[in-house]
């Protein structure tokens, strides 16, 4: 995969982490409508996955480098993207054919009666000691706790999801109001300058971005996931329910594939750490010592159930999803 060039120099000089997204050539042709038979390694599928350029696509980047994926007869190309709202439509208009994204998003897309499809688990935040995703503030923020961010102005990568949700459970178990809180949409690398800059009072980041703004004089706040649904999936695989209708066996062979990556990661932590200093441009001390989530490719019903009922319970969603139909395990 080819490399984007480094994003912004300033989260660099804070914590002398040089940052890199992952890219890739143009996306590669997409898999037919109609099936074509299983994939084989002797004659690969072409495959795009949409992947947020964060420390927990690590697994992907290195298993599809070390020719996991390729066993399972998968040509990956990782297409970086932004968030839900960019990889969304780009799901749905086939412009990639699967993606990396919070389950939050694809409860959204059905209940809006887009063909989406949830068909593996990917990544779930840690139950216990610091998460790999968390409220954060800059040097000298008089915010400690949950209930400070009452009224105060928080930053997540795209609103209306998983971030601010969990965020406003987070501080209504704090005494706060959820309801003055200001949130504000920022993309992860850029909310190190936009707290130092004074334009957001916290953000919500995942790791490499917890570790560089707290590392550079910023403070934990809250580990939002954990507070309000311990062990809530960060990530899950997505394609459309077209895909699942019409092309089972190359589902199957992604699900599988990911499941090995997963497996082969276990026992090759330094590769998949490596893959953060090539495809990340982190030093090899930090990559070493940076957190990362559980991997799994099994969903866990119940708590996304729970994240389905939060959300009625603060109005972002009028009614529940029906999961048995976004669920494809």
């Amino acid at each position: 995969m080819n490399r984007r060039p480094a994003l912004v120099a300033a989260l660099v000089a804070a914590l002398s982490l040089g940052l890199a997204a992952c890219s890739s050539s143009d996306p590669a042709p997409q898999a037919e409508a109609e099936a074509s038979g299983a994939p084989d390694a002797d004659s690969p599928r072409a495959v795009t996955i949409g992947a947020l350029t964060i420390s927990e696509t690590a697994p992907l980047w290195a298993a599809v480098e070390a020719g996991i994926f390729a066993e399972h007869g998968l040509d990956v190309t990782v297409q970086p993207i932004q968030g839900g709202a960019q990889a969304m439509p780009a799901l749905l208009n086939g412009d990639i054919d699967f993606s990396l994204g919070q389950p939050f998003g694809a409860m959204r897309a059905s209940l809006q009666g887009l063909d989406v499809a949830i068909v593996a688990n990917y990544a779930q935040s840690l139950t216990e000691g610091d998460d790999i995703n968390s409220v954060v503030v800059g040097a000298g923020s008089d915010i400690t706790s949950p209930a400070d961010l009452a009224g105060k102005k928080v930053s997540v990568n795209s609103l209306g999801a998983a971030g601010d949700l969990t965020i406003m459970a987070a501080v209504e178990e704090d005494g706060g109001d959820p309801g003055t809180i200001e949130f504000v949409e920022v993309a992860f690398p850029d909310a190190q300058a936009q707290l130092a800059a004074g334009n957001i009072d916290a953000a919500w980041v995942p790791e490499p971005f917890v570790s560089m703004i707290v590392g550079g004089g910023g403070a934990r706040v809250v580990d939002p996931y954990q507070s309000a649904l311990p062990g809530l999936p960060t990530l899950v695989l997505q394609t459309t329910g077209a895909t699942v209708a019409e092309d089972p066996e190359l589902v199957d062979a992604v699900r599988e594939a990911f499941t090995a990556a997963f497996a082969w990661a276990a026992e090759n932590d330094e590769a998949v750490r490596a893959s953060l200093v090539t495809e990340m441009s982190l030093p090899e001390a930090a990559a070493a010592n940076l957190p990362l989530p559980e991997f799994s490719t099994e969903i866990d019903e119940d708590v996304l159930q729970g994240l389905a009922d939060l959300a009625v319970e603060h109005e972002f969603f009028d009614q529940a999803p029906d999961l048995d139909e976004l669920i494809h395990q």
